[in-house]
């Protein structure tokens, strides 16, 4: 199957920061899996975000996405600009949660 080469627009909450383009179909697998975790585990440190997505990915999905640390970074960012997700307040490793 080849994958379509529509790209999502992912923003930062960093001002001045340019926005990334993503193909779509890698932005779907990788909030996909984000909300997954986030929803099982209620709250995650985001240092071990990339490596809980990267469990739930197909092989396929994890072999061409190329770096999943980075797309989930790219996503991450993203989803909490759009409100997705929230950091946690509070001192030391950032946190993450659905909104």
């Amino acid at each position: 199957m080849i994958r379509g080469d529509e790209k999502i627009l992912c923003r930062t909450p960093a001002p001045g920061k340019a926005p990334t383009r993503v193909p779509k179909w890698k932005y779907d697998a990788v909030r996909a899996a984000i909300l997954k975790v986030l929803k099982r585990e209620g709250e995650v440190y985001f240092s071990d975000l990339a490596e809980k997505v990267g469990d739930l990915l197909s092989a396929r999905d994890r072999a061409e996405l190329g770096s999943v640390a980075w797309h989930v970074t790219t996503v991450k960012l993203h989803m909490e600009t759009e409100g997705e997700i929230r950091r946690l307040p509070g001192q030391g490793r950032q946190r993450l949660a659905v909104k």
